[in-house]
């Protein structure tokens, strides 16, 4: 099967990577408007051949990796592939992206979205197990077709994904606690920190914990941009939520009561036993 791979930063030139091992691709092709994006691809081998939309439209298997407003653009643009098609997103929200899928297409259309990623962007960011042991979630399978699904889970199956089956509205509330509601906050953590201290400061001072809460500040706008609008609905409501919880402790720490302080520590702690 051909391949063709439209958006070659981090998440598709890493796919790119992860799928040129399949004994059943036979080629892997891509697509980007970013020149120098381009020129990256090709010189890291990420794919085969750059080439234009028009040649993507003519591959087995038509992966969308780029801005959930370009996906949504994409898709209008292939109205007219073969029923045999099969396209897949990798969108950070779901929800739109399913409802924005032409009727004529639904069938060849799967929803997916691959829970990894790093705070860097472009070809050069690309890494070849990114996707290995992690959870994929596929949304709406039930509107797929039946071939187009398999496929989908063939691949995500040998690239080492854990899959996960849901529907895009629960997925795209479940993301903007998990995955939206993260960046958000360390986008303003980092904000706050250039306005009160210069950079001395910064570099003297910041140990693990700033470095960890504000490693995503270095992910891409122009990506999270289109998270933020696409699912701001379900992020209001986290930040919302988040903002009644820092008062809380703001109030207790005001208020000397550090007894309490010190349960809403040990509460919080209870998350990591999630994760062992």
């Amino acid at each position: 099967m051909r391949v063709g791979v439209v958006g070659l930063g981090l998440m598709g030139g890493s796919l790119a990577l992860s799928l040129k091992k399949l004994d059943f691709i036979q080629s892997v092709i891509g697509s980007d408007h970013n020149i120098e994006h381009q020129k990256e691809a090709i010189a890291l081998n990420l794919v085969d051949e750059i080439v234009d939309f028009e040649i993507i439209k003519t591959c087995d298997i038509i992966i969308l990796a780029i801005p959930v407003n370009g996906v949504i653009s994409s898709l209008k643009q292939l109205t007219d592939i073969p029923k045999t098609t099969i396209i897949i997103d990798l969108g950070s929200t779901k929800e739109i992206i399913v409802n924005s899928v032409p009727k004529e297409i639904r069938k060849n259309f799967v929803a997916a979205h691959p829970m990894t990623g790093t705070e860097h962007s472009g070809p050069t960011s690309a890494q070849e197990n990114l996707y290995h042991d992690k959870v994929v979630v596929l949304c709406d399978l039930e509107h797929s077709g039946e071939y187009q699904r398999d496929i989908a889970v063939k691949i995500f199956n040998e690239i080492g994904m854990n899959l996960h089956y849901m529907k895009a509205h629960a997925h795209d509330r479940h993301a903007a606690f998990i995955s939206h509601l993260p960046h958000a906050i360390s986008f303003s953590l980092a904000n706050i920190v250039l306005d009160q201290e210069d950079k001395d400061n910064i570099l003297t001072l910041a140990a693990g914990g700033f470095r960890s809460m504000s490693r995503l500040a270095k992910s891409s706008p122009y990506m999270w941009e289109d998270v933020f609008k696409q699912n701001s609905e379900n992020l209001l409501e986290s930040i919302e939520l988040f903002e009644k919880e820092l008062t809380k402790m703001k109030v207790l720490i005001k208020e000397g009561n550090f007894d309490e302080v010190h349960q809403q520590m040990k509460d919080a702690n209870e998350l990591q036993k999630i994760f062992t």
